[in-house]
């Protein structure tokens, strides 16, 4: 955690139909443009009491669709970062996302995603807000 500058909001926007319909998972639907939007600052880490104690929530056009903390997280920060660093070089600046909160569209029953002119709100507690609008890419 000595290399840790901060932490932030970043919607971890997920591309479903190319990762379902075009095979394979992480980098095809991760990766499109304007997909994962960080901020809207960085609070540097002496402002961070406990990272693994933060809310966090999502909404989608108004309703609550995700609601956690960082308390569940399966692996801490610190543990994230450590794993990564086996398999790339962290540079400054280097950002590494954590994962979301449960209630993931592609796990409600039936799956829900998102569709153009959705309103997207999300926030981790201390660390900000973002809001988003669905657009046809």
């Amino acid at each position: 955690m000595d290399h840790v500058a901060g932490f932030c909001v970043c919607n971890d926007v997920s591309e479903r139909n190319f990762q379902i319909e075009r095979l394979g998972q992480w980098t095809k639907g991760k990766s499109h443009d304007t997909f994962g939007p960080v901020g809207p600052w960085l609070v540097t880490k002496d402002e961070v009491a406990n990272p693994q104690s933060l809310s966090m929530w999502l909404d989608v056009n108004g309703k609550r669709c995700q609601n956690g903390s960082t308390k569940t997280m399966i692996f801490s920060v610190a543990k994230a970062i450590s794993y990564v660093s086996q398999f790339m070089t962290l540079l400054p600046g280097d950002i590494v996302t954590t994962g979301t909160p449960p209630g993931v569209g592609l796990g409600m029953k039936p799956p829900r995603f998102l569709e153009v002119g959705d309103e997207v709100a999300l926030g981790i507690e201390g660390l900000g807000e973002q809001r988003q609008k669905i657009v046809a890419a």
